[in-house]
């Protein structure tokens, strides 16, 4: 009689860890068609005539079209995140408004497809459930990130934030997506309009001490 491993098994773990990694796989591959047409406009079909995997694998490690959008987002905001981590290095405010524009404009102008996908998920989780948790989570890493850079310009500016976390994020955020819509569009000035708002933005959320 064969012996199914035990669930916490070296051979269960292993094999959990190669299907997760199969999965990243696939959703890295998905993630540009996805981003060009859209939540609405994509199936799993489309993303398999568009990529080397057929539609019978693309199915076996995704239950449908949401949970391959939902990994595909997760998958690529983990990666975006990690960008802006250098941000909070500097050790002077004009130094972290620096870093944080270059980063901004470097996600703005190589990931405008993956931002747009994001942005898709976002309003269409107002109406499909299922994204929702993920949303969120995103949601609050994003906050938390932005909330982590603006606390260190204006502790290398000697001055205290007026915004609250959810305040800050949104504004920004705000920002941010007008210049996704405006690259989306073909504007030109889309990367130097988004610099001279955050350029004018970080001051006006200071008070002196």
């Amino acid at each position: 009689m064969t012996t199914r491993p035990e669930a916490d098994s070296p051979v269960v773990a292993d094999a959990v860890t190669k299907a997760m990694a199969r999965r990243d796989e696939l959703a890295t591959a998905a993630l540009r068609t996805l981003g060009e047409r859209g939540y609405a406009n994509t199936s799993i079909r489309d993303v398999a005539q568009n990529s080397e995997y057929s539609h019978g694998v693309l199915h076996y490690y995704f239950a449908d079209k949401t949970d391959l959008i939902s990994h595909c987002v997760r998958l690529y905001k983990r990666r975006c995140v990690r960008r802006y981590d250098h941000v909070t290095d500097a050790t002077t405010a004009d130094e972290v408004a620096a870093n944080f524009i270059a980063a901004l404009l470097l996600t703005l102008h190589d990931d405008t497809s993956e931002q747009r996908l994001w942005y898709d998920m976002r309003s269409e989780s107002l109406f499909e459930p299922a994204f929702r948790a993920d949303v969120a989570a995103i949601d609050d890493e994003l906050r938390a990130m932005v909330w982590r850079i603006i606390g260190r310009y204006a502790e290398l500016a000697g001055q205290e934030l007026i915004p609250d976390p959810d305040t800050a994020y949104a504004v920004f955020d705000g920002v941010f997506q007008r210049a996704v819509q405006s690259e989306v569009a073909g504007d030109p000035e889309a990367g130097t309009v988004l610099e001279q708002r955050i350029r004018l933005l970080l001051p006006q959320l200071l008070r002196n001490r």
